[in-house]
């Protein structure tokens, strides 16, 4: 059976994670992946990097999987967002 965490490992062990965070039911799952390696690509290129992480898995195993692949950067302007929206409501 295909689980969170041995997606999160394929993905790990396919290239450089920062942080990979993986969750599902068995069937269908949902990625955030943060990499630098994501630097300068485009949205498809790097969901083409971690469909290559995947490899047959992707044919095989794994029904459906929605991917959010974000660079460092990105992924601490996420944070930055979710906390001043967060202080935002705190205020109101």
């Amino acid at each position: 059976m295909v689980t969170p965490e041995s997606i999160r490992q394929s993905i790990l062990n396919g290239f450089s994670c920062d942080d990979v965070q993986v969750r599902g039911d068995g069937q269908h799952f949902e990625a955030l992946i943060v990499s630098a390696e994501f630097e300068g690509l485009a949205r498809v290129k790097r969901h083409q990097l971690v469909y290559k992480a995947l490899g047959a898995r992707m044919d095989e195993e794994i029904h459906a999987l929605s991917i959010t692949a974000l660079t460092p950067a990105e992924w601490r302007d996420v944070q930055n967002e979710i906390r001043l929206r967060a202080a935002t409501r705190e205020t109101h």
